[in-house]
């Protein structure tokens, strides 16, 4: 596979997998809109409609919006793109994060949820909120590489959930039922690990290139040190 081919599979990839938390937060939409209900725990969610309203906001733009980042090509023909969407990405992106935490604090959760789980959630969305933090403070430094570093993290922990839905249909083809409270604890925790893994190793992959290509080389960040989005 040729690396331009691979280029445009990653945002293809992303955006496939963006699809889960996009359809299930469309699915609660409705149903506080007053539409029938889909997704269980509905009660739950009709108690506090606020903070579940702009989890689902954040997240859609984030992880569909994010995806187009990591388009290397996109972001070379359209720079200008790139920084609007980096500016809209980082509130967008904490909003997802805290509301998430709000939810994992204060919400009234099943009781499958507390515990393990409730760890590696605050953990999760901790890490997610501090990690956009530190890019925007990395961009208004004009330090790029670590802004870059920083962003892929961030959208690695804010993608989980499609990770989590891939792992929970091999738990169930593999046992034929629902994971009892500790393994699906451990199921959401490695999910966010598998994540943060690949990232790490998208982040050491390009620092390699480009510290192995001579001054004035041609894998330079597109948008140079003005660059305020997410850039992958």
């Amino acid at each position: 596979m040729t690396h331009t081919k691979a280029a445009r599979l990653i945002p293809a990839g992303l955006l496939v997998l963006s699809a889960v938390p996009v359809l299930a937060g469309a699915a609660r939409v409705a149903e506080l809109t007053g539409g029938v209900a889909i997704i269980p725990d509905g009660a739950r969610v009709l108690a506090a409609p606020v903070p579940v309203m702009l989890h689902i906001a954040g997240v859609t733009v984030y992880s569909v919006l994010g995806a187009f980042q990591f388009a290397p090509g996109f972001r070379r023909r359209r720079p200008a793109w790139h920084r609007a969407a980096g500016r809209l990405l980082v509130p967008c992106g904490l909003l997802a994060a805290l509301t998430g935490l709000w939810m994992t604090l204060f919400s009234d959760l099943p009781a499958g949820d507390t515990g393990l789980l409730t760890v590696f959630r605050l953990a999760a969305g901790s890490a997610m909120a501090g990690s956009l933090a530190l890019g925007l403070a990395a961009i208004l430094r004009r330090d790029v590489a670590r802004h870059r570093a920083w962003m892929i993290r961030a959208y690695a922990l804010g993608m989980g959930a499609g990770t989590q839905a891939v792992l929970f249909a091999v738990w169930y083809a593999a046992t034929g039922g629902d994971a009892h409270t500790v393994a699906r604890a451990l199921l959401h925790g490695l999910a966010w690990g598998i994540n943060l893994a690949v990232a790490e190793w998208a982040i050491r992959r390009r620092s390699g290139r480009v510290a192995g290509q001579p001054i004035g080389g041609v894998d330079q960040p597109s948008g140079g040190a003005k660059s305020s989005a997410a850039d992958s």
